[in-house]
C-alpha cells in the first residue's frame, strides 16, 4: 500500500512538471560532472572575485545551450572524468539541460553586467552555485521548475 501511494504522488509530481523535451538522450553523469565544474568554477568566483571566470562560464554555458556542447571546455573535461573514473552512462533527454544551459547564460551575463556596473554579484552566483550543487551531487535540476513556473506565468508557451 505505502509503495503504491509514493508512486501515484511520484506521477502527480511528474505530471504537475512540464519539462522541455527533445527526445535527444544525453549521459547524466556527464550533465552531472558539468555541473560540478560549474559548482567549482563559482566557488573560485566567490572565493575571489575573479570576473574572467564568469566570462568562462558564460562562453560554456552558451555553447551548451545552442547544441555546440562538442566544444564546451567543461563538457570535454567531463569527458575525461567519466572515462577515468569509468562512470556508466545513464540517458536522458538533453532538453532540460539545454534549458538550465540558457538559465545559466542569463545568470552569467547578469553576474558581468553586475560586475561591470561595480555591484556585488555575490548573491546571485551563489544561485547558480546551489543549483550546480542540487545537480552534480543530488541530481536534482531545476531547469524543469523554472520552465514550469515561466509556463505557467506565460513568459514561454
Amino acid at each position: 500500500m505505502e509503495k503504491e501511494t509514493n508512486q501515484s504522488t511520484l506521477s502527480l509530481h511528474q505530471q504537475a512538471l512540464e519539462c522541455p523535451v527533445d527526445g535527444v538522450k544525453v549521459n547524466e553523469n556527464k550533465v552531472r560532472t558539468v555541473a560540478f565544474g560549474v559548482l567549482l568554477t563559482t566557488i573560485a568566483y566567490l572565493l575571489t572575485g575573479f570576473w574572467p571566470l564568469f566570462l568562462f562560464l558564460l562562453i560554456d554555458f552558451a555553447l551548451r545551450a545552442f547544441n555546440f556542447g562538442q566544444y564546451s571546455l567543461l563538457a570535454r573535461l567531463s569527458d575525461g572524468v567519466i572515462k577515468l573514473l569509468k562512470f556508466p552512462v545513464v540517458p536522458i533527454d538533453q532538453a532540460p539541460k539545454r534549458f538550465a544551459a540558457g538559465v545559466g547564460m542569463v545568470f552569467s551575463v547578469v553576474i558581468l553586467g553586475l560586475h561591470g556596473l561595480g555591484i556585488s554579484a555575490f548573491w546571485v552566483a551563489g544561485v547558480i552555485a546551489v543549483f550546480a550543487a542540487l545537480e552534480s551531487l543530488a541530481g536534482f535540476c531545476a531547469g524543469c521548475y523554472v520552465y514550469t513556473l515561466l509556463k505557467k506565468i506565460r513568459v514561454i508557451s
